[in-house]
């Protein structure tokens, strides 16, 4: 079955640095899109990042766009988000997806990691 599992969430200072991890297992990982979605209480999950299944073409949230930076390793079948220059306003659970349609949507959440952003 698919599984995406985030890890590198945690608690950093405003400007530092984080890495997430989402690591997929279950399906042809270099056959999809992976996106990075992020959603703080009483708030709606945002789209933070996607890069296609080849890995030549991403897109990023505006509030993001030149600080975080989204690969993928399909060799290692997962997917990071490299977090830049990091504000309080970053501060959400992070989600890992997936999603295809063959006949019917198939769509896929890791349980997704914290990243906490505060002096």
């Amino acid at each position: 079955q698919v599984q995406l599992v985030e890890s590198g969430g945690g608690l950093v200072q405003p400007g530092g640095s984080l890495r997430l991890s989402c690591a997929a297992s279950g399906f042809t990982f270099s056959r999809y899109g992976m996106t990075w979605y992020r959603q703080t209480p009483g708030k709606e999950r945002e789209l933070v990042a996607r890069i296609t299944g080849s890995g030549a073409n991403t897109n990023y949230a505006d509030s993001v766009k030149d600080r975080f930076i989204i690969t993928r390793d399909n060799a290692k079948n997962t997917t990071y988000l490299q977090m830049n220059s990091l504000k309080a306003e970053d501060t959400a659970v992070y989600y890992c997806n997936v999603r295809w349609f063959d006949g019917a949507l198939r769509d896929y959440w890791g349980k997704g990691t914290v990243v906490t952003v505060s002096s």
